[in-house]
């Protein structure tokens, strides 16, 4: 046997392929064994699938296809729902209605199944949502149908190899503010706990007996919905250039679009239709270099006014513009935000009366709040904290993460807030006016607001512990010429917030740095902030772009990276 392989692992692979109730993954594991026996390559890959069991969080679960514990696989998925049935059945005092979606990637049909089965077996009622719909249906849907939990399989938009699986809770449960919000602390532990007390995958019941349809009218319901968010239905002359990016996306998209009156749209034809492989990008996420390529060359090829790319699973969306010389350019998540909460705010048709954005998004928000004498809020990162801000109009993550409607979807919705800019750039339009005549207001009102990502991916863990030892170490006095006004360390938490890893640093220019590992990546996260005075007409984006890049490299040299 190579010496690359230990026994314990060999021994516990062939005890996981004994358990293991999908057919498929247990040939595969063992003929990997069995390769690791001589194949170096084969035994890493095989020590790989055991360095412990898939970790349920708050993000649920998320991790490559593939047999074995550290894997997404039916055996994985069916012990978290065992585990996620034994928490509602302990939880609640009648059978659980819970709704289940999923979406276009590989193993989500077979995980799917996996769900309804174990869940119904369980004595829970299952409500099936139809297959391959945006993650914004299941929210929906959890919501609409007063369900008490809601599961949906989709790994959103991470590379090709992954899946993953989310949870939201209905009223019950996540109390009058979680209702159809993915669950938070502590009931993520509490879930994981009866994941680990669950049985071995082959001996969950699994049954179809309590396994119904949503209701026929569901989708049809979310786009009238989504679709009224325009106000008015008469064809608009915008013209929209959209990708779904492989995605599961586009059909609803489409819906909407048209339901709203927006007829001059062109999509993406190589990205329209959904596929695992994501075969045109990369990566397909729309915020990385070259994912929106082939949007923004129909666009020029169109003369479109806006192009729309949705993430794989339709939660996230991400803009981009023609500039007043023709050349076109990505919106930062933050513009975004910025454009959609002055939106929300001066909307008196809108309820709620807080706009509410995660901690490393802009300080904009909070600014334009105020002026309109709303509330603003600052969150933990992720939208199970975001949507849960009492009295939320509007919520927004800088990851291009927006929620426009949120009594209706309480979570990140990529077509509602496409539905959003479509309005935008059509009631712009009508005035003669533009999205950078939008944003050039914003910066006349609140001071010119810049902002940008600083990423370090690493390889080893370590790396990131010991930039944020060496952060929370040093004396820093002074960034982007300015001298530092204070240092904040989340890591007990503040008044404000919960503890999280997270040191903020702001200048006595108002420049901020935060910085804080990846929940979800290997890697170390910087959000960037300048704040410049306009005092004229003119707006100087120059100045604000070359503050942010001293800015980003008086951070990187502290951080020693």
């Amino acid at each position: 046997m190579n010496t690359d392989v230990s026994a314990d692992v060999v021994t516990q692979a062939r005890e996981w392929a004994a358990h293991d109730p999908d057919e498929a993954s247990r040939t595969q594991l063992l003929a990997l064994v069995d390769a690791a026996a001589a194949d170096e390559a084969a035994a890493a890959d095989l020590a790989s699938r055991f360095v412990g069991p898939l970790t349920f969080g708050t993000a649920g679960l998320r991790g490559a296809v593939g047999p074995g514990e550290s894997r997404m696989n039916v055996a994985v998925v069916t012990r978290a729902t065992a585990g996620l049935a034994a928490y509602l059945d302990g939880a609640l005092d009648q059978p659980a209605r819970v709704v289940v979606g999923c979406d276009a990637r590989h193993g989500s049909d077979a995980f799917y199944d996996a769900t309804t089965q174990v869940l119904s077996g369980a004595g829970a009622q299952v409500i099936a949502l139809p297959r391959q719909l945006p993650t914004p249906l299941t929210a929906y849907a959890v919501r609409a149908l007063d369900a008490d939990a809601g599961v949906m399989v989709t790994a959103s938009h991470n590379p090709p190899a992954d899946n993953g699986y989310k949870v939201y809770l209905g009223r019950a449960l996540g109390g009058e503010d979680g209702v159809g919000v993915q669950i938070v602390p502590p009931v993520d532990g509490l879930i994981a706990a009866q994941i680990a007390a669950a049985p071995p995958a082959d001996e969950v019941a699994r049954s179809a007996a309590n396994v119904t349809p949503a209701p026929a009218d569901l989708v049809d319901r979310y786009v009238a919905r989504t679709a009224g968010l325009r106000g008015r239905t008469e064809a608009s002359n915008t013209r929209i250039v959209l990708t779904p990016m492989h995605g599961v996306g586009g059909a609803t998209a489409l819906q909407v679009l048209a339901a709203a009156g927006f007829g001059d749209v062109h999509v993406v034809a190589q990205q329209q239709q959904p596929d695992p492989d994501f075969s045109t990008v990369p990566f397909p996420n729309p915020e990385e270099p070259g994912a929106i390529d082939l949007a923004l060359a129909l666009a020029r090829d169109v003369d479109a006014d806006v192009v729309i790319a949705l993430d794989p699973d339709a939660d996230r969306c991400s803009v981009a513009i023609p500039e007043r010389d023709g050349t076109w350019r990505q919106l930062s998540g933050d513009e975004v935000g910025w454009l959609l909460g002055e939106q929300a705010a001066t909307d008196p048709t809108r309820s709620g009366d807080t706009l509410a954005c995660s901690l490393v998004s802009s300080r904009l928000l909070g600014r334009i709040a105020e002026h309109h004498g709303l509330r603003g809020a600052t969150t933990l990162t992720g939208f199970k904290w975001i949507a849960r801000a009492p009295g939320i109009r509007f919520g927004y993550e800088e990851a291009i993460g927006y929620c426009t409607d949120p009594e209706s979807v309480k979570d990140k919705d990529g077509i509602s807030a496409m539905l959003r800019v479509a309005t935008l750039v059509d009631d712009l339009a009508r005035d003669g006016r533009t999205i950078p005549d939008a944003l050039d207001d914003l910066a006349r009102t609140h001071g010119l607001f810049a902002t940008a990502p600083l990423s370090f991916r690493v390889d080893d863990l370590s790396i990131i512990t010991d930039a944020m030892a060496r952060l929370r170490a040093a004396d820093v006095t002074e960034l982007a010429g300015s001298p530092v006004a204070s240092v904040t360390d989340l890591a007990h938490g503040s008044p404000e917030l919960p503890a999280t890893d997270a040191i903020i640093l702001t200048t006595q220019a108002d420049d901020r740095v935060i910085v804080r590992p990846s929940g979800t990546e290997p890697k170390l996260k910087c959000y960037l902030e300048v704040v410049v005075p306009v005092p004229g007409s003119d707006i100087p984006r120059g100045v604000a772009q070359e503050r942010l890049r001293r800015l980003g490299a008086d951070i990187t040299a502290v951080l020693g990276l």
